[in-house]
């Protein structure tokens, strides 16, 4: 009796865990969709602004621009770490975390002072943990607008310009397919020129440059930092909502197959203390005869 009872309040706890599962595998959907429709719309003018910099920059020359190069030797460079506000997402945050702690140790190794900006309290979590001590705490939220990106964009290009700072870092989780993202670093300032065929290939088309190529280099660099900043919270927010979206029904399916066990479970039970009473009857029975 005591079997069958604990059984059945498992049941009950399975089945409200489900439920639960459920209902939060449906809003990481919901999520998803919105937030790939957000990033899908800004990678295109982010292709571009990259193309188009590159472009002119090698057209036009030697062209000087105060991003493109450290203004001091002050040794400090920042590294900026997205994660997420919440867990259930799988490995979102184990992976970021992962690669900017190896990211970390190996600036620190190069005799660089790191300063850490964490944008989500996951990260913040981790590095206090970690003893890690974190400059500067971002709060963006899981739909972030180009307002609240340009202005920390800004205030990174201004430390750096600035001789403040010799390199900023970027941390964050690229969305490549659904079931694909790679958590993974990438230089956001200085800001590097790409080599190759493709730059020969700029260097050797002509262009008339109106107003100069210097003027549009130094507008064409802060909006390239701008959109390349946004266009990494955007990849993440994708990433993190699918990762969550995929954890979560898989919870829902193990929740469903160890419910399928316990009824079998209770079945069996069940069927046992039937049984045993059936047997109690007639040997009662059989004993009064």
């Amino acid at each position: 009796m005591a079997r069958i009872r604990e059984i059945k309040k498992r049941m009950v706890a399975v089945r409200t865990i489900q439920r639960i599962t459920k209902t939060m595998q449906m809003i990481a959907t919901a999520k998803f969709t919105a937030s790939l429709a957000r990033s899908r719309a800004t990678r295109p003018y982010t292709d571009r602004i990259r193309t188009l910099v590159v472009q002119v920059a090698a057209a036009a020359g030697d062209v000087e621009s105060p991003l493109l190069k450290a203004k001091g030797t002050s040794g400090r460079e920042i590294v900026l770490v997205i994660s997420s506000d919440r867990g259930l997402c799988g490995t979102y945050n184990s992976n970021s975390l992962r690669t900017a702690h190896r990211l970390i140790k190996e600036r620190q190794a190069a005799g660089k002072q790191v300063e850490v900006f964490a944008a989500g309290k996951k990260g913040l979590s981790y590095f206090r943990f970690a003893n890690i001590s974190v400059a500067e705490t971002i709060d963006i939220g899981d739909k972030p607008t180009f307002e609240q990106v340009q202005e920390l964009a800004q205030r990174l290009m201004d430390q750096f310009t600035g001789g403040i700072v010799d390199a900023v870092y970027v941390v964050y989780t690229r969305f490549i397919t659904n079931s694909r993202q790679v958590a993974e670093s990438m230089p956001l300032l200085p800001i590097s020129m790409p080599g190759g065929e493709g730059e020969k290939a700029a260097a050797s088309a002509v262009f008339e440059f109106s107003p100069d190529a210097a003027t549009l280099v130094n507008e064409l660099l802060p909006r390239a930092v701008k959109v390349s900043l946004f266009q990494a919270f955007n990849d993440s927010i994708v990433s993190e909502s699918v990762m969550r979206m995929v954890a979560m029904k898989a919870a829902t399916d193990n929740a469903s197959g160890l419910g399928r066990t316990l009824k079998r479970d209770f079945n069996r039970a069940r069927q046992g203390r039937i049984t045993t009473e059936l047997t109690e009857i007639v040997s009662g029975a059989a004993a009064l005869e």
